[in-house]
Parts: C-alpha cells; structure tokens; sequence
C-alpha cells in the first residue's frame, strides 16, 4: 500500500447499526448504504502533495496527519477529489462558514459516523475489533507519541488505525441544540485510555480546533 501517493479505498458492504451517546444516554438506528472508505488515516505525505502544507506537530511522511480542522479535511476532500478527475463533494458557501455535501457527487468526503462505526465494527458487536494493543496505539502502549500508519493488524475489512493512534473527524454535527457547530471526532487517540478506544467512543470538537491527535480519512459514495 502506497502511503506516499494515496489510500486504498475499501469496499463497504451496507448494514444497520444502533448508535448510542453515554452523555444523554440516547441511542438511535441508523441504515448505512454501500460505500468506500479508505484503509489508513490521510498521511503528512498525501496531505503535502495536495495541499503544499505540513501543519502536523509530529513531522514524518508515513505519519498521519494532525492539528488539521474539520474545514481543512472539508477542503482536502475537495482538492483530491479534483486532482483525481471527480466531482467535489463539498459546496463552501459564500459567508465562509456553511457547506453542503452534495450526496450525488463521486468526490471524496468525510464519513458519516454511523459509517465510521459501521465499518470500524467491521461485523463484530463488542467494544473493540480485537485486542487493543494488537490493533491501536493508545496510552498504554504509544510512549506518548504519534506512530506510522498501518503499523498495527487491521479489522476483518482490511482497515487499518481505526481505533488508536488519531481520531477521525466524522461529517456529523455532535449536538447542535447544545453545541452548535461541534462535529463528530471517532476512533481514540495515541494519548488516550482504552476506555476512548472503542467502536462506539464519541468525541467532539469545534471545526476549526486543530488538535495533535485529530486527524482524519477519507470516504467515496458508490455511484
């Protein structure tokens, strides 16, 4: 897998999955469609050559991408979807600080979290998709430090870092009637318990925060 240039994209199959929020203890059912989502978190190489720009705190081309916000992982998807000959998902509007995802474009995009969640699962039910020192760096076993993509076993859909190492910004609003424009963060971070490492562990975030363990991956609608 060539980290340098681009992410496998891999085949999601569609499924349900019930959602749930310790904080409100709310849970919800969603339906998730086919779509593809990529095997390994966006890297500092991939993120420089679309861009021209190294914003990470921890500086290496096989790393993931960090201190990113969720408007800057917007525009990324936007740019790569244009450097590969796809329609952008995205719509900025004019104000600076609205968008719209255009659900019929083939650009990339950020996944929903049930997509995150469904796929992290990757079919299984418990917390994690297997022991969490074989497949994540977290606090327990990281040395508090960022790590290459794709060093750990990945889920039975071949997705690597999916818990651990940094978390993903999701598409999702988290609560808007009590935090506005907070968006959804996924999957546990290298300076993490294990408690954050789990399929269904919600973070949130303001987008324009740029974080040293939030990072990203990116996603494509089947036509």
């Amino acid at each position: 897998m060539d980290v340098m240039t681009g992410n496998e994209l891999i085949a999601i199959p569609p499924g349900q999955l019930t959602l749930s929020d310790r904080r409100t203890q709310r849970s919800w059912s969603v339906e998730v469609a086919p779509y593809r989502l990529a095997a390994l978190p966006v890297t500092q190489a991939l993120y420089a050559q679309i861009t021209g720009r190294r914003p990470s705190t921890a500086q290496g081309d096989r790393l993931p991408v960090e201190s990113v916000s969720w408007w800057d992982a917007a525009r990324f998807c936007n740019a790569l979807s244009q450097r590969d000959g796809f329609t952008p998902a995205y719509h900025f509007l004019a104000d600076g600080e609205g968008i719209e995802w255009d659900a019929s474009a083939d650009g990339y995009r950020l996944p929903t979290e049930a997509e995150w969640e469904h796929a992290c699962r990757a079919g299984t039910t418990g917390p994690r998709y297997g022991k969490l020192d074989e497949i994540a760096w977290y606090r327990g076993n990281s040395h508090e430090r960022l790590h290459d993509v794709g060093g750990k076993r990945p889920n039975a859909w071949g997705l690597y870092d999916m818990l651990g190492n940094v978390w993903n910004w999701c598409w999702d609003v988290y609560d808007a009637e009590v935090y506005g424009t907070y968006r959804v963060l996924r999957g546990g971070g290298w300076f993490d318990e294990h408690w954050s490492c789990r399929a269904s562990a919600r973070r949130r975030s303001h987008p324009t925060f740029q974080v040293d363990d939030v990072g990203f991956r990116i996603a494509r609608s089947f036509g």
